[in-house]
């Protein structure tokens, strides 16, 4: 039990922790912004792009998370596609914590569209044709008619995307580059121990996404019992 104690008190796992907490409130608040916005894009069938935003936002959960990062790199590293242009005015992405938020956003948002973009096609999409028939903006349809009725899928689907976000792993370890100190989530952490050999550290770091999982499925489950 001390050996425990010792290990969950350790500077290093203490960092984890407040890294990946913070990460993951980032992560949060990115995929209720966008996640929402971007299922609300996607129910409609005449929505420009609509097909090819749809692959994009899907394509994390079919195509290998390292593979992933390596696209990332490549789109916003020092030399990438959009980074080029970012270096001159200052905003470094990669090996930073940015990366890891990035990372996090890009890995979760499937899981947090998804749900949402079939709640409105199959129960809101009536309620949307008759507020918008009746005069209201799609603002005011959305804030008033779409929002309220699909909170629960939106409450899972941030949960899904907070989990997620979480325990990634392949993304963060090719765009954050787990540099000890500054971009060591608690995933990577377990990674890191196991390298070394350190098994308690390892189970310990367990033990806490155990249980950061647990709340998460409980907090799933009580909604899936309340909309029955």
């Amino acid at each position: 039990m001390d050996l425990f104690l010792n290990e969950l008190t350790s500077q290093q796992i203490i960092f984890s922790i407040f890294l990946t907490a913070k990460i993951c409130f980032w992560a949060f608040l990115l995929h209720g912004f966008f996640g929402i916005l971007l299922a609300w894009y996607l129910s409609s069938e005449k929505a420009p792009f609509r097909n090819v935003i749809d692959i994009i936002i899907s394509f994390p959960l079919v195509f290998p998370p390292i593979a992933t990062g390596f696209l990332l790199l490549m789109v916003f590293g020092r030399f990438g596609v959009l980074g080029k242009y970012l270096q001159p005015l200052g905003v470094e992405i990669i090996f930073t914590q940015k990366a890891l938020v990035l990372a996090a956003f890009t890995a979760g948002l499937p899981l947090v569209v998804k749900p949402i973009q079939s709640a409105i096609a199959s129960s809101a999409k009536n309620l949307i044709e008759a507020s918008l028939t009746l005069g209201k903006s799609r603002l005011t349809t959305f804030i008033r008619v779409v929002v309220p009725n699909v909170r629960k899928s939106i409450f899972a689907g941030l949960a899904l995307g907070v989990g997620r976000s979480m325990g990634e792993v392949g993304i963060t370890l090719m765009i954050g580059g787990n540099i000890i100190g500054k971009t060591n989530t608690l995933s990577l952490e377990i990674y890191n121990a196991v390298f070394d050999g350190n098994y308690l550290r390892a189970g310990v770091l367990c033990v806490i996404l155990l249980g950061v999982s647990v709340i998460l499925f409980t907090l799933l489950r009580r909604m899936e019992t309340r909309s029955v």
